[in-house]
Parts: C-alpha cells; structure tokens; sequence
C-alpha cells in the first residue's frame, strides 16, 4: 500500500560519506623513493531539510550513510540579563574589565592569520569597532541583514573589536576577516539554520566558531499545545524526543567538523551555557547545542573581593568559564559601547582566546589543528583567580587564559 504523501513532516537530515581521492605522498621518501601518487579518505558531508513520510524516515535512519535526523526546534537568543550604557570604570581603566581577566592584554598573540564565524544576530557593520575588518555577512534570516537586536554587534566586539574612543574592548585586534552569520530574528530562529550557518562557515574557512543561542525547549513545548492541540504531557514528551535528536544532530555536526580539519585548516566551535539558572535558588543544566558533545560550554564569571565567582545566572555543566557580567562593547546603531551581562557576553571572551591560540598553532607549525586548539582552550583554564568555595560542575576547568608564548 503506497503510503500518502500529505502524511510528511520536515527533518534536518545530516549525511556523510567517505571518498577516496587522490594526493600526493611521500612514503617511503628516506630511502630515496619518488614521490607518487597516494589516495586518502575525505568526507563528503550533505545537510538538508527535507518533507519526509515516516517510511522515508525509517529507510533513512537505518542508511549507514545517516549521521542524524531531527525535526527543526525553535532557537532563541540567549538574551543578555542586563543592559547599561554607563561603565566608568572600564572608561577610567581604558579597557574592558575582561581583558586583563583572561591575560589577552599581556599576550604576545593578536589573532593574525585567524578567521572567525559569529553565529548571531548579525552585526552593524558602520561601528568604529570594525572599520579595518573585512566583514563576510550571510543573511540566514528573512530580516535585514544588519543587526536590528545589537546582541551580535556586542559580541562580535568583543571577540575582534578595534578600541573605541581609547577604550580596548576586542580581544583578538588583528584579526582581518569575520564571518558574520545572521540566524536570529526579532521571532529568533531554528535549529536547522544553526546547522546551515556551521557548514557555511566551515565551507568558508573558520578557525573559530561563536554561537550564543540556545535550543527554546519551553517555547517549543508551548507551540505543540497551542498549535497542534497536544495535551501537556504530550507536548512535553515529543518536545524531549526532538530535543535529544537535535543534541544528537549537533554532536555529530562537531564531529563532522574535526573531520573536516583534517584536510584543511581546522576548526572549534565554542557556545554559551545558558542564563536559566538562579543561584543559589536553583542551577540548570547546559543548553544545547552547548550540551552537544564536541561544542565547548562557556560559562560566565562575575568580579568579587576575593576573586572572580560563578554568576548567578551561569547554567552548570560548563567546560570553561569567562567574563560575562557588566561587560562592555559595541552598541549597534551608534558609535558608542554598552555593557551587557550574561553567557552570551562569555562566549566572546572564549572564542576570542581560541583566536589567539589558533594563532599560535599557526605561527608553530603552518596550521590549525582543531583537536589540539580544542584541548589547549580547555587546559588554559586556571582556577587560582577563583574565589574560595567555586565548584568544577559550574567552572569547568577555571577562567581561560591567553597564550604567553
């Protein structure tokens, strides 16, 4: 019996194949030997979306070429907990608090030679923050493709922002090309477009990936009552499945993404924990796709008398922590900055650090291996400029630190 094509519902299909293809080898050259032709195994990756019955989901899920299927969840911004525009005290200090918290302001790195891809809300591309960066925009939105929310701006200042009015705000100042993917709207977006915006960047060569969004569990759960008339504990219950398929799909994304450095340069993707926590009420647990395995969760620290401290609003579960209260950086649609809080104003300092790391790899040795930039990003935390009583669950390995040589 054929089945009835009106029965479909729309999946992000991710597939991948390896292909042997020719190179060039020096086997066997200490003893003289010509050099000749080698094949090694490169991996052929397709994303797609796709209106599927569930026959055609099964036949799928069970192809070995399958590495994941979801169905597209609603993403939202990991919107920052607080705004101001005065921060006298970065002014008086002529730098961003952040800086000297994660030593950039000491290191001999610059982030020269580094590219990367902020994942976002986009950015406003007029700031002073930005004039001698080439910036690469794709509009993955039905928006402008400018930032109309000023969250992608703030971040990307802080990650390669030039000084403004004498104050440092970037941590990566010399960093001359950033890919700027717009994948959040004033109605946020999905998790298909994530994915989408990854394999963009990757195609155009990112060494460092900047994501601070988050899956919008509740709001999908919320969808499912209101606009397919599911009961609540129904709604809950599909709403979980998908979310583990989609932790699933970006997990395998990341793996991709190690794939793909091992014939270029690489790549690391770094991911805000998540604001929902309110401690010492209560922690919540790192959102996807900073949850996925493969994607560093960015936790955010706060200033204290005895020393840098979880802040109240970090979910737990992190890999890494940085500054993320009061910091200060470009405001869209002026020439000024503005200070935002939250995970979302961590990820920057991480991704900014990476750069720098990534740099150094390529200064060493011609380029950038992402399992090593991954792993020397997670090492460079220290927990000596914590505050007493800090717990890993909610630091990860400490505060990240620049590269000192």
């Amino acid at each position: 019996m054929e089945e009835d094509r009106m029965d479909t519902e729309n999946y992000i299909i991710l597939s991948s194949r390896e292909v042997s293809t020719p190179d060039r080898g020096y086997i066997g050259r200490a003893w003289g030997a010509e050099m000749f032709p080698m094949r090694v195994d490169r991996p052929i990756v397709k994303l797609e979306e796709a209106d599927l019955t569930k026959r055609e989901r099964n036949y799928l899920l069970n192809d070995p070429s399958t590495r994941a299927i979801a169905k597209p969840m609603p993403m939202k911004l990991i919107a920052p907990v607080s705004r101001s525009s005065n921060d006298t005290v970065a002014a008086k200090a002529k730098k961003a608090w952040g800086i000297d918290a994660v030593r950039a302001s000491e290191s001999p790195f610059d982030g020269t030679g580094i590219t990367v891809a902020v994942l976002d809300t986009g950015i406003d591309p007029n700031h002073p923050a930005f004039k001698d960066v080439n910036l690469v925009q794709q509009n993955f939105t039905t928006e402008d493709g400018n930032d109309l929310h000023g969250h992608g701006t703030h971040c990307a200042g802080t990650i390669f922002g030039q000084d403004v009015n004498g104050i440092r705000i970037g941590i990566a100042r010399h960093i001359k090309k950033a890919l700027i993917g717009k994948v959040l709207d004033n109605d946020g977006g999905s998790s298909a477009t994530i994915a989408k915006a990854i394999q963009w960047a990757l195609q155009e060569d990112a060494n460092v990936i900047s994501m601070s969004l988050g899956i919008d569990f509740p709001g999908y759960v919320e969808w499912l009552v209101k606009e397919e008339h599911f009961n609540i504990n129904a709604a809950t219950s599909i709403a979980l499945e998908e979310y583990r398929a989609n932790v699933n799909l970006f997990s395998e994304l990341a793996r991709l993404v190690v794939a793909h450095g091992a014939f270029g340069q690489g790549a690391i993707i770094v991911a805000a924990s998540g604001n929902e926590s309110n401690r010492p009420s209560y922690e919540i647990a790192v959102s996807p796709p900073a949850a996925s395995t493969g994607i560093i969760a960015v936790g955010a620290l706060n200033k204290s008398n005895q020393g840098f401290i979880i802040a109240e609003f970090s979910n737990n579960r992190a890999n890494i922590a940085a500054p993320g209260v009061n910091i200060l950086s470009a405001k869209a649609g002026t020439s000024d900055l503005i200070s935002m809080s939250g995970t979302s104003m961590a990820t920057p300092h991480a991704a900014g650090i990476a750069a720098l790391w990534a740099q150094r790899q390529l200064d060493m040795t011609g380029r950038v291996d992402n399992q090593s930039l991954m792993a020397q990003l997670v090492a460079s935390g220290i927990y000596a400029p914590l505050a007493p009583g800090w717990e890993e669950d909610d630091v990860g390995t400490g505060i990240i630190q620049a590269p000192m040589s």
